[in-house]
């Protein structure tokens, strides 16, 4: 069953909700703006590109609005906000997923690569947070903030070793805001994707392949062989996640689980690649293994 496409509870739970989505112009966060769409979700979608932000909007309909975004910026960020709020009356939901990537070894990467690498994908998601959390708790809604964070977020990946420590930050951030948010009623996750479908990996395995001396195809086969599935995932299967994320289901949920200082996270604060376990559609792994930290 795809929870993206099909299920009702979820339907009823996010009709009418208003959300902006980052990065939503293609690959996963354009997958994730179609998908609360059609769970009844009124979404902006945001992308730096507003020209692709607007084709988005094109094939969701009208009740959608295109943004232009840049994450790095605090003042288009705010701009981003303020749009969304004069236009669908408030915002309930941020999915913060913009996020780029360069591949390269540790000892050649530039000023400039970690300095964008962090810029987009770390320092985007505190400001777009920061500003919907400060929203959220001025009008004390049980609003929810969904950061794409990565498989590298929970191992470092070789020759992303400026995306994997950005992606961490992301993890971190997630987690610390969770905690600070869940007694006001906020929900804070992040999602986990490993080796998607999109074209930022197209031009990953390009990159790769060219640094190990390598085959794009022979790349590809080693991303299919450490996924358990046996398969690339698609952008909707990260979608899928996220939709749930979003649903009223997520609070009763108890699980939990120790950490290596034996604390104990609610569900309210636990970090999505648990959830992710659980409901099957993103496996967090490493070798073909499930991550079991």
């Amino acid at each position: 069953m795809s929870v993206g496409t099909n299920h009702p509870r979820l339907a009823e739970d996010l009709a009418g909700k208003r959300c902006l989505v980052t990065g939503a112009g293609s690959g996963i966060g354009r997958a994730i703006a179609i998908a609360l769409a059609r769970h009844g979700v009124r979404v902006a979608v945001g992308d730096i590109d507003f020209s692709m932000a607007a084709s988005v909007v094109r094939e969701i309909g009208s009740d959608a609005i295109s943004v232009a975004l840049d994450v790095r910026r605090r003042i288009s960020v705010d701009a981003a906000f303020a749009t969304v709020f004069e236009t669908l009356g408030g915002c309930d939901i941020l999915v913060a997923n913009a996020g780029v990537s360069s591949i390269n070894r540790a000892v050649d990467i530039t000023d400039e690569e970690w300095d964008e690498n962090f810029n987009v994908n770390a320092r985007g998601v505190f400001l777009t947070n920061q500003i919907a959390a400060r929203h959220f708790l001025a009008q004390g809604t049980h609003g929810v903030i969904v950061n794409t964070a990565s498989l590298a977020a929970k191992v470092g990946a070789p020759l992303l070793a400026h995306y994997s420590a950005s992606k961490f930050a992301v993890l971190g951030w997630t987690q610390a805001l969770a905690r600070e948010l869940a007694p006001h009623g906020v929900r804070v996750n992040a999602v986990c994707p490993g080796f998607v479908k999109t074209s930022m990996q197209s031009r990953e395995v390009l990159w790769e392949a060219e640094l190990r001396g390598l085959t794009p195809e022979a790349v590809l086969a080693e991303y299919i062989a450490q996924t358990p599935l046996g398969r690339l995932e698609e952008p909707e299967d990260v979608a899928d996640v996220v939709v749930f994320l979003n649903g009223s289901g997520v609070p009763r949920l108890k699980a939990s689980r120790k950490t290596q200082r034996h604390e104990t996270m609610e569900a309210a604060t636990t970090i999505a690649d648990l959830t992710i376990r659980i409901f099957l559609y993103i496996m967090v792994q490493v070798n073909g293994r499930e991550d079991s930290k």
